[in-house]
């Protein structure tokens, strides 16, 4: 493709990557399912995306340097440069996205408030919920978004506060209310720390909205579309049916969207500072968005978590990446 690709330089971020020899990642410090550690290795959804980066930038998804940080110093040490980038439970909002000198990428994992209950309950639709106790975080946009949706669903249900995620866990797991309400990706940790995880649903409604992805430092535009382009090669690479396994034979498919994304056709990685194969690697190295959803979410977890909201916008859900093109 004639004029299609322009070189460019490392910008500040990935020249200084580059020079170190890996990425440093910060990840939630526990969330099952998102950021955990066994046996001393990292593991999770946003561990993945984190891998994938590095895969993108060095073909080696093990070059990075993972950092477990709270709520309190995630984003101070963006700005600082002593992360290259964010990937934990931050959701998307305007104060975060504007305020802290940070960007965005984009969402890689649609959330929001949900109620789980013990399968004994019956109740199978959170519209079915009346007259339940339910376990809450006092004072948390949670709490107002309960009351509001039972007032707007005119059905009754009494409050049970706690502090924190790990009194709601407790709280539930002893008994000591029906219900617990709590962004789905909570609830899924919860789930998986019972004794029977698999007797305990997640109700498939939300009822705010919470979308989570990775997060750079602001003004390095280079680095912002390399992580982007990375988000989106996991995507695409479900809908195009290309997966870690059959990456080999897809590649001589006669398909130009397919060649497309594994640089078979066209140089788009240039412009980021990359080969054209790229987001190849990045495929080989972690899978497609199908195979990290259900690596982390999936049956052999114990505590399967629909895709929902998750799934692709060719199968009812949210999920889609702009072409490769």
């Amino acid at each position: 493709m004639v004029g299609l690709a322009i070189a460019a330089d490392p910008g500040p971020t990935l020249k200084t990557v580059r020079e170190r020899g890996h990425l440093i990642c910060a990840a939630s410090r526990s969330l099952p399912g998102f950021a955990q550690m066994n046996d001393g290795a990292w593991s999770g959804f946003d561990v993945d995306l984190c891998r994938a980066v590095a895969a993108a930038v060095f073909n080696d998804p093990n070059k990075v340097e993972f950092r477990a940080l709270g709520g309190d110093s995630r984003f101070a040490q963006l700005q600082t440069g002593e992360i290259d980038m964010l990937s934990r439970n931050a959701p998307w909002t305007l104060k975060r996205d504007t305020g802290f000198g940070a960007s965005y990428v984009t969402t890689m994992f649609f959330d929001g408030e949900a109620f789980m209950v013990p399968q004994s309950l019956g109740a199978v639709s959170a519209y079915e919920l009346d007259g339940v106790s339910v376990c809450l975080i006092d004072g948390s946009d949670e709490q107002i978004a309960v009351r509001d949706f039972f007032f707007e669903n005119q059905a009754s249900y009494s409050e049970v506060l706690y502090q924190d995620l790990e009194d709601l866990g407790v709280a539930y797991r002893s008994g000591l209310c029906q219900a617990v309400a709590a962004p789905a990706r909570w609830l899924n940790a919860i789930r998986r720390s019972l004794p029977e995880p698999a007797t305990h649903r997640i109700l498939p409604e939300r009822i705010t909205k919470e979308m989570i992805g990775p997060v750079v430092r602001e003004g390095d535009d280079q680095w912002f579309e390399l992580v982007r382009w990375t988000m989106f090669a996991i995507i695409e690479a479900e809908e195009l049916g290309i997966t870690s396994r059959n990456i080999e034979s897809m590649s001589t498919v006669n398909n130009p969207a397919i060649k497309r994304l594994l640089g078979l056709e066209g140089d788009f990685g240039t412009p980021l500072g990359l080969d054209p194969k790229f987001m190849s690697r990045v495929i080989a190295a972690v899978g497609n968005y199908s195979e990290l959803y259900e690596r982390n979410f999936g049956p052999q977890t114990g505590a399967s978590l629909s895709r929902g909201q998750n799934s692709l916008w060719t199968n009812g859900g949210l999920l889609y990446a702009p072409p490769v093109r």
